[in-house]
């Protein structure tokens, strides 16, 4: 989230216009408000058994906001298709696998488990189904050995802070074309 934030200046066709957590302890809101930029919580708890109003909550705060694009950084909330649909096409989310493999949790260990050669993240449009919209850009690292789920969770993460940015500017000025970064060399 600090990388979009941070991402958004200049000539940047963007602008952060809401910081939106489900847990008021969540780390990203005290960035936020240092970076000027509004935020709001919606807890879930309150809402438990009671998805299509938790959601609805959020939907509040979007639109009193004026937001046009979603970024998913870290929200860690299954939304419903009677939330996503109204946003399909403007939604997005990084995940740290290369989808399609690896939808979910758990990916590192995942990808370490199958004995694969490289790892990353995608950033992709959210739709609802799990982790499954339009791919809008990757970015490879390989698995090394000796790698845990930490220390490569760790190398993706660096990966997942240059490529949302890149791919949230070109997806703001209409360019829809996958971005691929393969840092393996």
């Amino acid at each position: 989230m600090v990388a979009l934030l941070d991402s958004m200046t200049g000539d940047h066709p963007a602008r952060p216009c809401l910081v939106l957590a489900n847990s008021a302890e969540a780390g990203g809101l005290a960035k936020a408000e240092a970076r000027g930029v509004p935020t709001a919580v919606v807890d879930h708890r309150p809402f438990k058994g009671d998805r299509p109003a938790f959601e609805a909550a959020l939907q509040a705060e979007l639109e009193k906001a004026d937001a046009e694009i979603l970024c998913l950084a870290g929200f860690m909330r299954i939304l419903t298709e009677g939330f996503v649909r109204p946003w399909q096409g403007r939604m997005l989310n990084i995940h740290p696998s290369l989808l399609p493999k690896y939808p979910g949790l758990n990916t590192h260990a995942r990808a370490l488990d199958a004995g694969d050669t490289e790892a990353g993240c995608t950033v992709h449009e959210v739709i609802p189904d799990l982790d499954a919209g339009p791919l809008l850009g990757q970015a490879t690292v390989p698995i090394l050995p000796g790698d845990t789920p930490d220390t490569l969770a760790a190398r993706v993460l660096k990966q997942e802070h240059i490529l949302y940015p890149a791919v949230l500017r070109r997806f703001a000025s209409g360019d829809r074309d996958p971005l691929l970064i393969d840092t393996r060399d």
